[in-house]
Order: structure tokens, then C-alpha cells, then sequence
């Protein structure tokens, strides 16, 4: 396989795929993926606090930094770019320990955020921003599966094929943007 041809990832993903993932790579992913934004993030972290069982399981799933706009009328979701990542570091350890395996969003991630991923065997991904209208079409299905009262923050169970990004942080400890 040449360096520029993609890594095909199946959800859910396991230790061991993700130990493989090098910074820079790029990588398709086909399954459920599941989205997240802040305020979601933070209801996810004070259930996992409460002791209560999660919306999905966090063990080898792949949570998108995500707030969709609107479907269009025929359409699966509307545009699906990539949330800011950083505002989801004050949560993001707590899910990696629990067993996330990937994040796909942009930007930097802080220090504690990239020394979970390292510690528990994730990554980071990235997907380009202002592309979201793009990467709608590698979204084959998408059902709000809890906090519906956040609206387009709420968590939603993504069915993608072969949706596209680039492993921006690896579980080694290296990253794309030095």
C-alpha cells in the first residue's frame, strides 16, 4: 500500500487498529460513528460521574465534534463540518478512559487530552473544516439518540461509509501540526 492511499477503518475500533494509526495518515471510515459538542460532552462526563449507563457504548467508538444544520428535504443531515476541537478538552480524558478510541473534529488538542490518548490507546482525528456539505454525503443515515433538547447538539448515531480524515494525533504521542 502506498503512503498517500487511505487506511480503511470498520466501527467499532479496537486497540489494536488504533496502535497502528500514524500522525498524518489518512484513514475512511465506514459504521456508527456518534456526534458530540460541548454541551453534550458535559452530559456525557456527569452521567459517567452518576454511575448511570451511557446513550452508546464508548468502548471502541468514534465520537464526531459535530452540531449538523438542518436536513434539506430528501437528505440523510445538512452540512456535517468539524466542530473546534480544544472546547471539548475539559471532557475528552474522561471518555478516553472509559474506552473511546477516536475523535474527529479540528484543531489543537491541550496536553492532559494528548497524554489520554497516549495512556489509553486513541486518536485524534481531523476532518477539514468548511467542508461539511462534502462530508454530509459519506453520511448514510443519522438518528438523535439522546439529549434531543440540545437540537443540533444532540447526540446522533451517524452511519457513515468510508467518511474521510486524517489521524491528526496518533496514540504514540505524534502529531501533524509541529
Amino acid at each position: 500500500m502506498s503512503q498517500t492511499e487511505p487506511i480503511k477503518l470498520q466501527t467499532p475500533l479496537t486497540g489494536q487498529t488504533v496502535k497502528g494509526l500514524k500522525a498524518g495518515q489518512k484513514v475512511l471510515i465506514s459504521g456508527a460513528i456518534y456526534t458530540a459538542r460541548d454541551m453534550a460532552h458535559k452530559r456525557l462526563c456527569k452521567t459517567i460521574d452518576s454511575g448511570e449507563s451511557l446513550p452508546f457504548e464508548l468502548e471502541g467508538a468514534v465520537i464526531y465534534f459535530l452540531g449538523p444544520t438542518p436536513a434539506r428535504p430528501g437528505k440523510v443531515i445538512g452540512a456535517a463540518g468539524p466542530t473546534t476541537s480544544s472546547r471539548m478538552d475539559a471532557f475528552s480524558p474522561k471518555l478516553i478512559q472509559k474506552g473511546l478510541r477516536a475523535m474527529i473534529g479540528k484543531g489543537y488538542r491541550n496536553d492532559e487530552v494528548r497524554q489520554s490518548l497516549k495512556d489509553n490507546t486513541a486518536v485524534h482525528l481531523a476532518a477539514i473544516g468548511g467542508a461539511g456539505a462534502l462530508l454530509s454525503k459519506k453520511i448514510i443515515s443519522a438518528e438523535v439518540i439522546a439529549y434531543d433538547d440540545l437540537g443540533t447538539e444532540a447526540v446522533r448515531k451517524l452511519e457513515v461509509k468510508e467518511f474521510p480524515a486524517i489521524v491528526a494525533y496518533d496514540s504514540h504521542g505524534n502529531t501533524v501540526y509541529k
